[in-house]
């Protein structure tokens, strides 16, 4: 309950802003579309539409943060993809998914999650150190061809949601 509190009143990012780089950032094969119709929906069900994001769904629902994410935000969401997800050790989200875990699943997923609505072109070409909402640092590198969210690689960015937006990545993000 405190990590719902917490990202519910998380102070938005002292004008930093986290994105993806205008240029380079989806590679078309494991992007999402930003269309008008998506962006109607909020972060959770335009992550459902997408059908990419199974895994990160059903660990939302495993953590309770559901009704959190379909607040009015607004939120930015570093999504990782089902492939991200299969890329941990074996067990991982299994052990994750189980009531006694679910702290630690909070922590990890708030830890995806920026306060307040981030765009790619406010931070092309930037090199930033931001909090997440779980209260770790993200670092954020748009300086190059490709941007990274610590180790992980946008694929696609400024997917549009009623409360926010995702960018999606490959790679699940883990608090230090």
């Amino acid at each position: 309950m405190r990590a719902l509190k917490k990202l519910t009143n998380v102070v938005a990012v002292l004008g930093i802003a986290i994105g993806i780089a205008a240029c380079g950032a989806t590679n078309g094969k494991e992007s999402m579309s930003s269309d008008k119709s998506m962006a109607k929906a909020d972060i959770v069900d335009t992550a459902v539409s997408a059908k990419q994001f199974n895994t990160l769904v059903t660990a939302v629902q495993a953590a309770g943060l559901v009704e959190t994410l379909k607040s009015e935000g607004p939120f930015t969401v570093f999504a990782p993809t089902d492939d991200a997800f299969a890329a941990l050790p074996d067990g991982t989200v299994e052990s994750l998914l189980k009531p006694e875990n679910k702290d630690k699943l909070v922590a990890i997923l708030t830890y995806h999650v920026v306060s307040g609505k981030v765009m790619s072109a406010d931070i092309a070409g930037k090199e930033l150190v931001v909090a997440s909402v779980q209260g770790s640092s993200l670092d954020v590198n748009a300086k190059g061809g490709s941007v990274m969210i610590n180790n992980a690689t946008v694929i696609g960015a400024d997917v549009e949601a009623s409360n926010g937006v995702i960018h999606v990545i490959d790679t699940v993000l883990l608090p230090k």
